[in-house]
């Protein structure tokens, strides 16, 4: 999804909606007290993740856009758990219990991985001109300039004190973004 203004807002919030479908369709075997809760996890990495995050690895992603992504996984989390806000269990618990990492962490996992495959193409590949040419003498607006995307796997880059070779080679970074699952 493109916005008039370049943002993503509205592509965030379809990728949260499609994991609320995803969930709805599955939710017979979520909910169901009789499943272990580690299978629940399990079903839900390889079923609704996927579906809240495709596409994502290409997102400039703002720290409300994050926010978003994770407050859908909580409640979901929660909820085939059992648990509502006022029990008053943390994340971190419930997230050990079912076995499921951060989506954040899972987001920076993409987008690296994704930067990867970026670099590693030729220099006249069209996926590479596309992302990372820059145009030159734009008057752009006033205010705080967008962000881009390789700011953001720039950013993402220095959170994970990975370096641009590390990212270039695929075990290397396979090695250094790995997100064990609890």
């Amino acid at each position: 999804m493109i916005q008039k203004d370049g943002d993503i807002d509205e592509d965030v919030r379809h990728r949260i909606s499609a994991g609320w479908l995803k969930w709805r369709q599955t939710s017979g075997i979520l909910c169901d007290r009789r499943v272990p809760q580690k299978l629940k996890g399990k079903f839900y990495r390889t079923s609704i993740r996927p579906a809240m995050l495709y596409g994502a690895e290409c997102w400039p992603t703002k720290r409300r856009h994050v926010q978003q992504l994770s407050v859908a996984e909580m409640r979901m989390l929660q909820w085939f758990c059992g648990h509502i806000r006022r029990d008053r269990v943390r994340n971190e618990v419930i997230r050990e219990r079912v076995g499921v990492a951060p989506i954040e962490e899972k987001l920076t996992q993409l987008r690296l991985r994704w930067f990867g495959h970026i670099q590693r193409r030729p220099p006249e590949a069209p996926v590479r001109s596309g992302v990372l040419k820059r145009v030159d003498k734009v008057k752009r607006r006033r205010g705080r300039p967008k962000l881009t995307w390789d700011e953001s796997v720039k950013r993402d880059l220095k959170d994970w004190n990975i370096s641009e070779d590390v990212a270039l080679d695929r075990s290397a970074l396979r090695l250094a973004i790995s997100v064990p699952e609890p």
